[in-house]
């Protein structure tokens, strides 16, 4: 089993769009067991997560959410809408809680279909929250919550979200040794998908 875990992860709704940033430590208690971990995941032309937890089961998933939204493509001959999408990721994280107890991953999903951009929220118990503002995952998200509930506001430009996501989680990185290492920020619009920012290091960040 892997046991690498610890992890700080945000999503924000802006009114352009999503953000989503995560960091890139991964440990396993007290030890840190890999500090280039990709916790920002594209899923396709249309969707992207975040993932915190279990290592093994996040990657499984990912892996499963990818040929799943491909598979549904070409039956349906349409991307999937994010609500299904989401439903979908759900539905699997559900049946992975039920057969690998105490297999545990959280994911924050973030995309784009007809009707807009859409931010999710799914615990590890399959359940699936739609989000209209923002979200934190991983054992850093408390702190990152701190930052968020006092600097959030609906209708910031993409380069005012960028920031303040990159913001709450390096505040995490300040406090929760089981976050560091960096940080990679995507940006989701009804343009598409793209990686706008990725920090190796935190000691600068806020000041660029």
């Amino acid at each position: 089993m892997d046991i690498k875990k610890g992890t700080t992860t945000v999503g924000l709704v802006y009114k352009d769009g999503v953000i989503l940033a995560a960091d890139r430590r991964a440990t396993a208690g007290t030890l840190i067991v890999d500090k280039k971990a990709q916790k920002t995941h594209i899923i396709n032309e249309n969707t992207a997560v975040t993932i915190a937890g279990s290592v093994a089961d996040a990657q499984l998933l990912v892996k499963l959410i990818r040929a799943e939204t491909k598979l549904k493509a070409i039956r349906t001959g349409r991307p999937p809408t994010m609500k299904e999408t989401a439903n979908m990721l759900g539905s699997f994280l559900y049946s992975n809680l039920r057969q690998y107890f105490p297999g545990i991953a959280h994911f924050l999903l973030g995309g784009k279909d007809g009707d807009g951009t859409h931010l999710y929220d799914l615990y590890p118990d399959g359940s699936v929250t739609d989000v209209d503002d923002y979200s934190s995952s991983g054992s850093g998200s408390v702190i990152a919550y701190g930052v968020l509930e006092s600097q959030y506001k609906k209708d910031m430009s993409a380069d005012e979200a960028i920031r303040l996501a990159i913001k709450a989680v390096n505040s995490a990185l300040q406090r929760d040794s089981a976050s560091g290492n960096g940080i990679d920020v995507v940006k989701i619009t009804k343009n598409g998908i793209e990686r706008v920012y990725s920090k190796e290091t935190h000691v600068s960040v806020l000041n660029e």
